[in-house]
């Protein structure tokens, strides 16, 4: 392990009744940096998210993060560490104004989730922290629109909000630009560019143009196995990589979908 790497995989795998959906998947995740996993439908990305972030549990292998063994600690451990993940599906509450999302979500970094006896007027203090995280991913004029009225692409810049809310040193991202058009995903993927510039992320996305306009790093999986890694360059060459997705070697890997 070096201190390079935030966090790396050995062998890691899993295994449900006889079906191998991790495959002994070595994952280098270097500090400061945008590391993005791709592959086909059903090449196990999510289910290497679920590993990382320990709602499931792997069958074998290790993971390692800041050089310690995570592999046994538990979902609230893993966040605690500065782990924290974004869902494929927007995270957020509906009925809730804008600024109370990310408040909120302050207020669980704070640890006072569940002191519902509390005067809302002691949440006060974190309007400051959230309106500078709203101005971060361009929502500040937004603060008091409830939730539900957002576009979608306004609820994922959100719901990016809520996860730098919890001071994340590695954020996971699931499908950012999923459901978006040209419009959202290019805002989604300015805002990762912004967000990463401290931090390092590693995402699951199946948009080719926004992996290659950003990603540093790229990860392919097949059938739960590595199949590459490298440089956008180097990945989109590799013939084996072209015909996982395109089932051709003659074909361009390029802005596929």
């Amino acid at each position: 392990m070096t201190t390079d790497f935030i966090l790396q995989t050995q062998k890691l795998t899993k295994e449900f009744k006889g079906f191998i959906a991790v495959d002994k998947v070595d994952l280098n995740v270097r500090r400061g940096t945008i590391h993005a996993m791709i592959g086909p439908n059903g090449a196990g990305k999510t289910t290497c998210f679920n590993l990382l972030t320990k709602f499931i549990k792997p069958t074998s292998g290790s993971i390692l993060f800041n050089g310690d063994n995570i592999t046994t600690d538990a979902p609230a451990q893993i966040a605690r560490r500065g782990i924290i993940r974004s869902f494929q599906i927007s995270a957020v509450f509906p009925h809730l104004s804008v600024l109370e999302n990310v408040r909120v979500a302050l207020q669980r970094k704070l640890g006072t989730s569940f002191h519902f006896w509390r005067s809302e007027k002691s949440l006060d203090r974190l309007n400051a922290r959230a309106m500078d995280l709203l101005r971060e991913v361009d929502l500040e004029a937004y603060a008091d629109t409830v939730t539900v009225e957002l576009s979608y692409g306004r609820k994922r810049a959100l719901e990016i909000a809520t996860t730098m809310a919890m001071d994340p040193e590695l954020m996971l991202l699931d499908e950012p630009t999923q459901g978006m058009g040209l419009e959202d995903v290019d805002r989604i993927r300015q805002l990762i560019k912004k967000v990463a510039a401290n931090r390092t992320v590693l995402m699951v996305e199946h948009n080719m143009s926004v992996v290659a306009s950003i990603a540093d790093t790229i990860t392919v999986l097949q059938r739960g196995a590595t199949l590459a890694e490298g440089p956008y360059s180097e990945v989109s060459k590799n013939p084996a990589v072209i015909e996982a997705y395109m089932g051709s070697a003659d074909t361009e890997l390029v802005g596929a979908h």
